[in-house]
């Protein structure tokens, strides 16, 4: 893919877990991917022609989809990517989560998930990272056709879809970013921007 753009950095959602199988909230848990979410990892590979570097969460459902998206290329671990913490609501079913919760949980961006981590945590920790890539004006990332990859989870890319837009991060909400989705970033003007978001492969 080629772009006008300055910056171009590819944010992907690793493929499906056995706990989004299951419709378990999932955080800092390390499930791996099925056979479905490898699957969805590969059809990546199309869009990743123009990336010299991939980074990754820690986490193994992330870091496994970045080597198959992008086979080749160095995996480089950023805690900043890895996904929100749920504190005690970590694997518990969707269908749990009771609608007061959720209520809370949309209405006051800075209340910690479950005693974990709240999403005003998750953006201090992207933006800080995503900011320092964008201050990077002498590096490869600024060659139109020398790409970044990274991959990471539901809460980290939409607060980084957030500080692209410019837009609070409670915004989330109003944001899908599914299993195996490529969202695309750029920058014009020393400004970042959203250039395509929840992209799916077929």
């Amino acid at each position: 893919m080629r772009s006008l753009f300055a910056v171009v950095i590819y944010l992907v959602r690793h493929g499906q877990s056995t706990t989004n199988a299951q419709g378990l909230l999932v955080g800092r848990s390390d499930p791996p991917l099925t056979d479905h979410g490898r699957d969805q990892a590969r059809a990546l590979q199309a869009w990743m022609k123009d990336v010299q570097e991939v980074w990754s969460s820690p986490l193994q459902r992330a870091y496994e989809t970045a080597t198959l998206a992008a086979p080749g290329r160095p995996v480089l671990v950023r805690e900043a990517l890895i996904e929100v913490d749920y504190g005690h609501l970590d694997g518990t079913a969707l269908s749990d989560v009771s609608a007061e919760q959720w209520r809370e949980f949309e209405g006051e961006h800075h209340r910690a998930l479950g005693g974990g981590e709240s999403l005003l945590e998750v953006d201090q920790r992207v933006h800080a990272l995503l900011d320092d890539v964008l201050r990077e004006s002498d590096s490869w990332l600024f060659a139109p056709d020398r790409h970044l990859l990274m991959v990471s989870h539901v809460s980290p890319i939409k607060s980084a879809l957030a500080w692209a837009m410019g837009v609070a991060g409670s915004v989330a909400w109003r944001l899908r970013v599914d299993n195996g989705s490529l969202s695309v970033l750029g920058a014009r003007r020393d400004g970042p921007a959203l250039i395509r978001t929840n992209v799916v492969p077929a």
